[in-house]
């Protein structure tokens, strides 16, 4: 098999759960369902998400995830890879390794694109990583990025100003210090303007804006967010335009949210017919 005969191959740089749907767990599944190729490389590894009664496993070692990083790049993956993807963080050490992969990656292969969803927190429980790991996100991070996906909260927090209106969306796409034509995709924005009972995805790029709003369930689930991402990306892997993968992603989250409620999960649940079916179709 030749290169051209290979499907998008994505290297996704994320947490990792035993039990559940967050991170890589959450997000590797869909891009590999969709037809593209995932190598994921872990942040840390945790038996489940923080809100339950226990939590087991840490934050990758530092050399462990630097030999890990090392062993992608004897493969020759950043050489072949179409996306680079990074989601949560657990460690200083491990961020700022991460910043450095990432520029090496894009130093080797013009043609790869990075997302970065700089994921450190939202409005309910707050900032939920350090200080110092969301400065190496806003500092080091982010200025590589040519598609980020941060929540309102982030975004805010990122630009230390409200997200309330379309204007305080461009002022916080101006000041945030992305990639060269970069696109910046605002996520669960409630704008003063948004219509009842609805939450909006906004794209903002060098060509200009558009707004993506879909119904506001009523469950709050670990793993969206990060679901979200892979959607995308799942998407733009199989040439969707932007636009059009993001209202694929909503949809598709819609449905993993709306399954898990009716089932009474704790996250985000992959194993809806319709929800694998679309994936297929994409």
């Amino acid at each position: 098999m030749t290169d051209n005969d290979r499907p998008p191959l994505v290297i996704s740089i994320q947490s990792q759960v035993v039990h559940g749907h967050v991170g890589n767990s959450a997000a590797v599944f869909p891009m590999q369902a969709a037809g593209l190729e995932v190598a994921a490389i872990p942040t840390v590894l945790f038996s489940n998400t923080p809100d339950y009664e226990t939590l087991r496993g840490a934050p990758l070692p530092p050399d462990l995830f630097a030999d890990l990083l090392r062993g992608a790049e004897e493969r020759g993956l950043p050489d072949r890879a179409a996306w680079l993807v990074t989601g949560y963080i657990g460690s200083v050490d491990v961020a700022l390794m991460t910043a450095e992969f990432v520029a090496r990656c894009k130093t080797r292969n013009r043609a790869l694109r990075y997302l970065c969803d700089p994921v450190m927190g939202d409005h309910a429980p707050g900032l939920y990583v350090p200080q110092a790991i969301a400065e190496v996100l806003r500092k080091r991070l982010l200025p590589l990025a040519d598609l980020a996906t941060p929540n309102s909260f982030e975004l805010g927090y990122l630009t230390d100003q409200p997200i309330d209106t379309l204007d305080d969306l461009h002022a916080a796409a101006r000041s945030l210090s992305l990639a060269e034509g970069a696109r910046l995709v605002a996520t669960g924005c409630e704008l003063r303007d948004t219509a009842a009972g609805q939450l909006e995805s906004v794209i903002l790029g060098p060509e200009g804006f558009s707004r993506h709003p879909t119904a506001m369930l009523p469950v709050s689930l670990p793993g969206t967010g990060d679901l979200f991402a892979g959607l995308i990306v799942a998407a733009l892997g199989r040439g969707y335009p932007l636009m059009q993968a993001v209202d694929q992603a909503q949809e598709l989250t819609g449905m993993a949210m709306s399954h898990a409620a009716r089932i009474g999960a704790r996250e985000v649940v992959l194993s809806a017919p319709e929800f694998r079916g679309a994936l297929l179709r994409m």
